[in-house]
């Protein structure tokens, strides 16, 4: 009967003594962060026609025109030394004033910032910041993504920008270094940008299937220096290639989900083949005969990358770019939903004992959902209620100089250096060799 009122269930995993996070004020003096994150999430009641992670899935096909969020775009130049070219990031900001500002070489409701806005962006404000990755080939248009926005940053309460994958959001490929999956470096500049700009602003990040994998990543890169003070990674594939074995398996894995992702990732090749096909070893006549995300893969992103990542293989690069281990290294509020029905981020994939590992961690699953998805009867989507709830949370209830200066009192929870050292980052368990 519950199954027929769309209610799907929810667990929760997480380390056995989780940290505890101070409150601003309560009759306790802190809160267990699973406690906080059950507290805060919704019920999770579905549709009930779309009664398995197929049918959630395959729903986001059908256009939606989400809510009406507004963006100013401006353009940045890598920093990096080995990573060269440019990437997009788009601000949340007031719709326009002059409708003719409407610019038909980028997203609905995009523009760009005038030379004088950008020279002004900045403020001394103590307003919270919400840093945005999107999934597979989006962008800062995607519904997904705006319906979690649109709860935050109604009446100006939180600010927020998107990070747009290189190509990504009608932005140019000025580089021969697409995205992928462990692309940290625009995230990290991104957010160093921010601090310089907005030193008042407390920053939360969150990721949506291969944005969530990279934040997932750049969150462990970054440890107990992380400056996030809360992530959540929403439908991430955490293993690479157990998700892409999973979809290899079946027909509709291969020729439904494979061939679509692999089809967007075309659409990108043929929006950008121009600057792509200058970059040596590209052979346009094997790349148009792609059809699947791993050919995809394997033709365009391995060989046009390998030169500056090194990949030999596909199999290599789902290997290094995938997050579970990344998992360990994390030491901020970090909160993974998932459904377990999902096609895509597949449940083979979901590193249930990572998150049992790392008190700062705490997965959400639910048994039914799909892929970004978990659409309810309204149309809107569970899962961006409960992510805006819970950065509302813990930005308004929690003490986050207490627990700096708590972390700060007790030393560094970091493990002393001794063999054998386990490396998150890298994958490596470092040992002598003699």
């Amino acid at each position: 009967m519950s199954f027929l009122l769309g209610h799907a269930s929810t667990s929760y995993t997480h380390h056995p003594s989780p940290i505890s996070l101070p409150l601003k004020s309560s009759p306790s003096p802190s809160l267990p962060l699973p406690t906080l994150i059950q507290q805060t999430t919704p019920p999770c009641r579905l549709n009930p026609l779309l009664f398995n992670g197929h049918l959630q899935t395959m729903y986001t096909a059908l256009k939606s025109p989400g809510p009406p969020i507004h963006y100013k775009r401006k353009l940045f130049s890598s920093t990096h030394p080995i990573y060269p070219g440019t990437f997009a990031v788009d601000f949340v900001t007031l719709p326009p004033s002059n409708p003719e500002e409407i610019d038909a070489t980028l997203p609905e409701r995009t523009t760009r910032f005038s030379a004088d806005e950008e020279a002004e962006l900045g403020g001394e404000d103590e307003k919270p910041m919400l840093v945005c990755l999107h999934g597979l080939t989006g962008g800062s248009h995607e519904v997904y993504l705006r319906e979690v926005l649109a709860q935050l940053v109604e009446d100006g309460a939180w600010a927020a920008c998107v990070v747009n994958g290189r190509g990504c959001a009608m932005s140019e490929i000025t580089s021969p270094q697409l995205f992928n999956a462990r692309a940290t470096w625009d995230v990290r500049q991104t957010v160093q940008f921010l601090l310089q700009k907005f030193p008042n602003r407390a920053l939360y990040g969150v990721g949506y299937s291969l944005g969530a994998n990279i934040l997932t990543n750049y969150v462990g890169e970054e440890g107990s220096g992380c400056v996030f003070r809360a992530a959540v990674a929403c439908s991430n594939p955490w293993n690479l290639e157990v998700c892409h074995h999973a979809l290899m398996r079946s027909w509709v894995g291969r020729e439904v989900y494979s061939k679509t992702m692999g089809g967007n990732m075309m659409g990108l090749f043929a929006r950008h083949k121009e600057q792509i096909l200058r970059i040596e070893g590209i052979d346009e006549e094997v790349v148009i005969t792609c059809k699947h995300l791993y050919e995809f893969d394997r033709w365009v992103r391995w060989v046009i990358q390998a030169p500056t990542w090194g990949y030999p293989t596909e199999g290599a690069y789902y290997r290094d770019a995938q997050s579970v281990d990344a998992i360990s290294a994390i030491r901020i509020p970090f909160l993974g939903i998932n459904a377990e029905d999902d096609p895509i981020s597949h449940i083979e994939a979901i590193p249930f004992e990572e998150f049992k590992r790392n008190p700062y961690t705490v997965l959400c699953t639910t048994n039914w959902g799909g892929h970004l998805s978990w659409f309810q009867t309204d149309g809107k989507r569970w899962f961006a209620t409960a992510i805006a709830a819970f950065f509302a949370r813990m930005h308004q209830d929690i003490d986050h100089d207490a627990a700096k200066e708590h972390v700060e009192a007790n030393g560094s929870v970091e493990p002393s250096k001794k063999y054998p050292i386990w490396d998150p980052s890298h994958r490596r368990l470092t040992v002598p060799l003699s």
